[in-house]
Protein backbone atom coordinates (compact mmCIF):
# COMPACT_ATOMS: atom_id res chain seq x y z
CA UNK A 1 0.00 0.00 0.00
CA UNK A 2 1.04 3.56 -0.71
CA UNK A 3 -0.61 6.49 1.00
CA UNK A 4 -0.56 9.81 -0.82
CA UNK A 5 -1.40 13.19 0.65
CA UNK A 6 -1.56 16.29 -1.53
CA UNK A 7 -1.10 19.82 -0.26
CA UNK A 8 -0.52 23.31 -1.58
CA UNK A 9 -3.83 24.00 -3.26
CA UNK A 10 -5.65 27.27 -2.84
CA UNK A 11 -6.97 30.38 -4.51
CA UNK A 12 -4.66 32.27 -6.86
CA UNK A 13 -5.11 35.03 -9.40
CA UNK A 14 -4.71 34.33 -13.08
CA UNK A 15 -1.08 34.55 -14.11
CA UNK A 16 0.17 33.58 -10.69
CA UNK A 17 2.11 30.53 -9.51
CA UNK A 18 1.26 27.71 -7.16
CA UNK A 19 3.20 24.62 -6.11
CA UNK A 20 1.51 21.40 -5.19
CA UNK A 21 3.18 18.72 -3.12
CA UNK A 22 2.31 15.07 -2.70
CA UNK A 23 3.86 13.20 0.21
CA UNK A 24 4.00 9.42 0.03
CA UNK A 25 4.26 6.83 2.75
CA UNK A 26 4.17 3.06 2.80
CA UNK A 27 6.07 1.14 0.18
CA UNK A 28 9.26 2.40 -1.43
CA UNK A 29 8.43 5.68 -3.12
CA UNK A 30 11.22 5.36 -5.68
CA UNK A 31 9.66 2.15 -6.99
CA UNK A 32 6.73 4.09 -8.45
CA UNK A 33 6.21 6.42 -11.33
CA UNK A 34 4.10 9.36 -10.22
CA UNK A 35 1.43 11.34 -11.95
CA UNK A 36 -0.79 14.37 -11.46
CA UNK A 37 -4.35 14.43 -12.71
CA UNK A 38 -7.12 16.97 -12.33
CA UNK A 39 -10.87 17.04 -12.43
CA UNK A 40 -13.04 20.10 -12.88
CA UNK A 41 -16.74 20.12 -11.92
CA UNK A 42 -18.81 18.37 -14.53
CA UNK A 43 -15.76 17.14 -16.42
CA UNK A 44 -13.85 13.90 -16.59
CA UNK A 45 -10.58 13.47 -14.82
CA UNK A 46 -7.67 14.35 -17.08
CA UNK A 47 -3.96 13.75 -17.18
CA UNK A 48 -1.70 16.67 -16.26
CA UNK A 49 1.86 15.38 -15.84
CA UNK A 50 3.87 12.28 -14.98
CA UNK A 51 7.41 11.50 -13.93
CA UNK A 52 9.42 8.31 -14.02
CA UNK A 53 10.77 6.52 -10.97
CA UNK A 54 14.16 8.18 -11.15
CA UNK A 55 12.82 11.50 -12.40
CA UNK A 56 14.63 11.49 -15.75
CA UNK A 57 11.54 11.16 -17.90
CA UNK A 58 8.54 13.48 -17.74
CA UNK A 59 5.34 13.85 -19.72
CA UNK A 60 2.85 16.70 -19.86
CA UNK A 61 -0.58 17.37 -21.22
CA UNK A 62 -0.48 19.83 -24.11
CA UNK A 63 -2.64 22.22 -22.11
CA UNK A 64 0.01 22.66 -19.41
CA UNK A 65 3.25 22.16 -21.34
CA UNK A 66 5.61 25.07 -20.79
CA UNK A 67 3.67 26.27 -17.72
CA UNK A 68 3.77 23.31 -15.33
CA UNK A 69 6.79 21.34 -14.11
CA UNK A 70 6.67 18.00 -12.36
CA UNK A 71 9.56 16.93 -10.16
CA UNK A 72 10.29 14.51 -7.37
CA UNK A 73 12.58 14.13 -4.41
CA UNK A 74 12.95 10.44 -3.62
CA UNK A 75 14.84 11.21 -0.42
CA UNK A 76 11.78 13.09 0.83
CA UNK A 77 9.19 10.73 -0.69
CA UNK A 78 7.56 13.71 -2.35
CA UNK A 79 6.45 14.68 -5.83
CA UNK A 80 5.79 18.29 -6.80
CA UNK A 81 3.84 20.15 -9.42
CA UNK A 82 5.04 23.69 -10.00
CA UNK A 83 2.30 25.59 -11.80
CA UNK A 84 3.08 28.94 -13.39
CA UNK A 85 1.04 31.32 -15.51
CA UNK A 86 -2.13 29.85 -14.14
CA UNK A 87 -5.37 30.29 -16.06
CA UNK A 88 -8.99 30.11 -14.89
CA UNK A 89 -9.36 26.91 -16.89
CA UNK A 90 -6.77 25.29 -14.62
CA UNK A 91 -9.33 25.40 -11.82
CA UNK A 92 -9.89 21.83 -10.64
CA UNK A 93 -9.23 19.32 -7.93
CA UNK A 94 -5.71 18.01 -8.42
CA UNK A 95 -4.79 14.43 -7.57
CA UNK A 96 -1.45 12.71 -7.37
CA UNK A 97 -1.18 9.03 -8.12
CA UNK A 98 1.39 6.23 -8.08
CA UNK A 99 1.91 3.62 -10.76
CA UNK A 100 4.16 0.68 -11.53
CA UNK A 101 4.83 2.08 -14.97
CA UNK A 102 4.91 5.62 -16.32
CA UNK A 103 1.56 6.36 -17.91
CA UNK A 104 -0.77 9.11 -19.10
CA UNK A 105 -3.80 6.93 -18.45
CA UNK A 106 -5.49 7.02 -15.05
CA UNK A 107 -6.29 3.30 -15.24
CA UNK A 108 -2.57 2.68 -15.05
CA UNK A 109 -2.33 4.12 -11.55
CA UNK A 110 -2.74 1.98 -8.47
CA UNK A 111 -2.82 4.52 -5.64
CA UNK A 112 -4.46 7.93 -5.40
CA UNK A 113 -4.46 10.84 -3.01
CA UNK A 114 -7.56 12.58 -1.78
CA UNK A 115 -7.01 15.65 -3.93
CA UNK A 116 -6.35 19.33 -3.35
CA UNK A 117 -8.45 22.15 -4.76
CA UNK A 118 -6.91 24.77 -7.03
CA UNK A 119 -9.01 27.79 -7.93
CA UNK A 120 -7.74 30.39 -10.37
CA UNK A 121 -9.61 33.69 -10.41
CA UNK A 122 -9.73 35.89 -13.47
Amino acid sequence: QVQLIESGGGLVQAGGPLRLSCAASGRTFSAYAMGWFRQAPGKEREFVAAISRGGRETHYADSVKGRFTISRDNAKNTVYLQMNSLKPEDTATYYCAAAQLLSRIDDGYDYWGQGTQVTVSS
